[in-house]
């Protein structure tokens, strides 16, 4: 007997862990920390519901937070098993657990000294000698290699676009095939591949970030050198809170480009202010294998086109405090993605009053974060304990996320070939999940489910 348990990404889309028990095996599919609303980010806290000491391993999707950020915890509170992932997924976890521990501990001693945490003291939620722990755990696996686990468990990593080693993941147990989406990518944009197609599953396990909507025709790109346009006319900063990993690389391709073609200056000074996202650029650079035709034909010309002159790598604290007398125009991309920390928020203290600025979102906003908060239209943002009036130029490009939308979704599961007995729709809020159940319950045969966080399926 197979069992399916959801523990995460359900009616939100943060926290994505998924229990497969098959006899004596029990894997955990993701294994991503919650964001969002403060009642969403304490279930991080809150004890896991399985013993981590009985896993007999993890495997993971793709490298960002909300998928893996748990790891590090889970290692803390005793599993010692292998973390399987592609290896360019290994590559950026080696970036981004030490650098997401740093920032766990430099904020918990910010919200120390100002006193605006409701924890005493505010403690990190793992930190940098946890996470090298971890990253002993990672066991890098090729795509399409099929790795045994034992009794009859087995695993397979896909491409599926996304990020710099994003992976659908196809489990056999025995006889049943189970596929987990992770998160499709977009097909036709630049750097990476297009996301690859499963081609059978007994069952589904599908994303629904982007379920209710289609991404905006036309070129974001064209937009975004629009945005860039109208900021610099009036020498203000435009400020685009990015994805450390792969939204901020993916800006920096289009603002290259852009350059490039000579719609936006070419001295104009584009800052990358994340430590994570600047070490991410070599990786995505380096990695040969995992390049689109566009990405190689401009590497063969002897350049990362996510690089240049006027890009500024910013890589420590005073380097980024030295931004913030300078004036406009410039471009500043930090993380977090969401507004849920990092640099960005101190660029945004000293920013968002000022009406010549403007805040780009370029991916997601989930309930309960700052930037949806900010998006919907709040005139004040609430940031280390102070509020700060918002008077700057609020923009969104949708079409740059890094997600299908509905139409790619249901492209996407066109590949398989006789209908899954059930999909299991997560990593979604409520509005788009019934958007994409109902568009793939119009296809024939199709039986679609939208578990509860909590709930277990026996696998038939």
């Amino acid at each position: 007997m197979t069992t399916l348990s959801f523990l995460g990404g359900c009616g939100t889309v943060t926290g994505s862990k998924f229990l497969i028990e098959a006899g004596s095996r029990r894997v955990l599919v993701d294994c991503g920390i919650f964001q969002g609303s403060s009642e969403l980010k304490q279930k991080n806290w809150s004890a896991p519901a399985f013993d981590p000491a009985s896993l007999d391993a993890v495997v993971l999707t793709h490298a960002h937070i909300d998928h893996t950020g748990y790891v590090p915890r889970l290692a803390k509170l005793g599993f010692s098993g292998p973390v399987y992932a592609t290896p360019p997924t290994a590559g950026l976890l080696a970036v981004l657990w030490p650098d997401a521990a740093h920032l766990h501990e430099e904020d918990a001693r910010y919200a120390n000294r100002r006193g605006y945490s409701r924890h005493k003291p505010a403690l990190p939620f793992f930190d940098e000698k946890e996470s090298r722990a971890a990253l002993g755990l990672l066991r890098p696996i090729a795509f399409d290699w099929k790795t045994e686990i034992g009794d009859g468990l087995s695993f397979t990593f896909r491409r599926v676009g996304h990020i710099l080693g994003a992976a659908f993941v196809v489990v056999e147990a025995g006889p049943t095939r189970i596929v987990f989406s992770g998160d499709v990518g977009q097909v036709d944009v630049p750097i990476l591949k297009d996301p690859e197609r499963p081609d059978a599953a007994d069952y589904l396990v599908l994303e629904s970030t982007y379920g209710d909507r289609l991404h905006p025709a036309g070129s974001p790109e064209a937009e975004l050198g629009r945005v860039v346009a109208e900021t610099a006319a009036r020498s203000g900063v435009l400020i685009v809170p990015a994805f450390a990993i792969g939204r901020a690389q993916d800006i920096l391709y289009h603002l290259r480009s852009l350059q490039r073609a000579g719609t936006i200056p070419a001295d104009l000074p584009i800052y990358l202010d994340s430590p994570m996202a600047a070490s991410a650029v070599d990786l995505y650079c380096n990695a040969l294998s995992e390049h689109d035709l566009e990405m190689e034909t401009l590497r063969d010309e002897g350049r990362c086109p996510i690089e240049g002159p006027s890009v500024h790598i910013v890589r420590d604290r005073l380097e980024s405090q030295a931004l913030n007398p300078r004036r406009g125009p410039m471009v500043i991309v930090s993380a977090s993605g969401m507004l849920s920390g990092g640099r960005v928020l101190h660029h945004l203290k000293r920013r968002l009053p000022d009406p010549s600025t403007t805040l780009l979102f370029v991916g997601f906003q989930a309930a309960g974060t700052l930037g949806r908060r900010i998006l919907e239209g709040a005139r004040e943002a609430r940031i280390h304990g102070e509020q700060i009036p918002v008077r700057a130029d609020v923009r969104q490009i949708p079409a740059l996320s890094a997600h299908a939308d509905q139409k790619g979704l249901v492209e996407w599961v066109g590949g398989i070939r006789e209908p899954p007995r059930a999909t299991f729709l997560v990593h979604g809020e409520p509005g788009p999940s019934e958007a994409l159940a109902g568009a793939l319950r119009s296809k024939s045969g199709w039986t679609v489910v939208l578990p509860e966080e909590g709930e277990a399926v026996e696998l038939k």
